[in-house]
């Protein structure tokens, strides 16, 4: 099975990441990403994408099975750079948590959506790393610096009602937002 699958929902291309147990931002899922994403901007049948996860969380950060080894490309980077220049919106649906590179694949998309039970942060900061794909960038830009700066430095997750009520997710969607269901966000 692929860790990234492709299906249209009418005009939307829903992709799913499926890379148990946390959905680790592999090379064949950054692989997976980047081919969609690209397959996307070539047909035009498709007016929107929406970036969703299987299984018990959204994107959870680096695959540590990569940790040592020579990278591999594309770079969560380049993936997250791809993601925010796609001239079709993109929309991140989060259950569970996006952190670390999970959170940096979420701010490279137009739009965010969370389940009420999800966490967004960067705690790679408490191992002494820093965010390698733009988090530090993106971040302030979506929620202001002043909130921005503590998820930064210490690295403590936030609740999606904190994150909404910052301006981090767009909408809090019902808990059902992976079951299958398309929530289109309201004009």
């Amino acid at each position: 099975m692929s860790a990234v699958t492709i299906r249209k929902d009418g005009d939307v291309l829903v992709v799913s990441a499926n890379n148990p147990p946390v959905n680790a931002l592999g090379h064949a899922v950054r692989a997976g990403l980047e081919e969609a994403v690209k397959a996307a901007a070539t047909d035009a049948s498709v007016s929107a994408i929406v970036i969703r996860c299987e299984g018990r969380t959204f994107f959870a950060g680096a695959d540590i099975t990569e940790f040592g080894k020579p990278p591999q490309a594309p770079g969560l980077p380049d993936v997250c750079d791809l993601i925010e220049q796609s001239s079709k919106p993109v929309v991140a649906a989060i259950h569970g948590t996006a952190l670390g590179g999970g959170l940096e694949v979420a701010l490279g998309c137009h739009y965010r959506i969370a389940v009420p039970s999800a966490k967004l942060g960067l705690p790679e900061v408490k191992l002494g790393l820093l965010p390698g794909a733009g988090g530090t960038q993106r971040l302030p830009r979506v929620a202001g610096v002043a909130e921005a700066l503590p998820m930064i430095v210490f690295g403590d997750p936030v609740s999606a009602k904190k994150a909404e009520s910052i301006g981090l997710v767009d909408r809090i969607a019902g808990e059902d937002l992976v079951g299958g269901r398309r929530h289109r966000p309201r004009a």
